[in-house]
């Protein structure tokens, strides 16, 4: 049984074990651009696109990891040593990426870690744009013991608090959240037009069947991250049990959320599909001229 999920985002894949292809299209077609940053009809100048200028706010990024027991889902794939990876690896491993090159393109964002249980708590509060930083909260990050239905609730708190901070510096704050069950659904208690801070969400989970319900769960984050932020949030997921899928989707979020379309007109990552060389023919001896003299 295959069911279709991102229902309403644009950007649907099923919950079957298929990839996300994000294959809508943009918001408007490539073509060049004038000097001054706007964009104009190639026939007329009465239809003008202008891009408002404004600040990029550097970020502060909350990324909050359930280490509830699903997190330790096998991959389809295994280390070096010939272990299993787990989702939790995988995840340890895209943060980490994620972490570097968010740096690589602005060594001003900063970067601070929990973990989500029943609730939330801080795995390393203080926010730090080191790498070093998050390589040491990355060893510290384990699974807990099984837990039941987790509240959101004090994760918007405590997103809202620093938010509040960040606003006071300059800066803009972001969440993101991996979440790994595909039987329980998370639950909140927030009002609404109360958005300080935007929330993402890498949701991995298993294919549907009797003993779970991930297309619920993937509806339920659908609602609390349209519910609570400021700016565009993305929602992306995973059921292939694939590391590369994972990394390939938590590289879309580098996206600063002040510069992003909605989601619907994403058409990132981009299909790499092989195409055959075209050859050029070559001459042959019967298709060379010869004078008649």
């Amino acid at each position: 049984m295959e069911v279709t999920m991102m229902e309403g985002r644009g950007v649907g894949v099923g919950v079957g074990g298929r990839e996300n292809n994000n294959n809508s299209k943009s918001k408007r077609d490539g073509g060049g651009g004038d000097d001054d940053g706007s964009i104009s009809d190639s026939n007329s100048n009465s239809n003008r696109y202008a891009l408002k200028a404004m600040r990029m706010n550097s970020e502060d990024i909350i990324i909050c990891v359930d280490v509830d027991p699903q997190c330790l889902v096998e991959m389809k794939a295994t280390a070096t040593n010939g272990r299993p990876l787990t989702r939790l690896d995988s995840i340890k491993q895209s943060i980490l990426l994620f972490v570097n090159s968010k740096l690589t393109v602005n060594p001003d964002h900063r970067f601070a870690f929990a973990t989500l249980s029943n609730s939330v708590s801080w795995l390393r509060k203080e926010f730090s744009s080191e790498i070093e930083s998050a390589i040491a909260a990355m060893r510290g990050l384990s699974a807990a013991p099984s837990s039941g239905q987790p509240d959101l609730t004090n994760l918007f708190r405590l997103a809202t608090h620093e938010a509040k901070k960040s606003r006071s510096q300059g800066r803009i704050l972001r969440v993101i959240l991996f979440y790994c069950r595909s039987s329980v659904r998370p639950h909140h208690q927030w009002p609404l037009n109360h958005k300080l801070f935007t929330l993402d969400v890498m949701y991995l989970h298993d294919k549907p069947g009797p003993d779970n319900c991930p297309q619920e769960v993937y509806d339920t984050l659908v609602e609390a991250l349209e519910h609570v932020s400021e700016y565009e949030g993305y929602i992306l997921e995973s059921g292939q049990g694939l590391t590369r899928v994972v990394l390939r989707q938590v590289l879309i979020l580098l996206s600063h959320p002040q510069q992003r379309c909605i989601q619907e007109y994403l058409d990132i990552p981009k299909s790499l599909t092989k195409k055959a060389p075209q050859v050029e023919p070559m001459a042959t001896d019967d298709s060379i001229p010869v004078s008649s003299q």
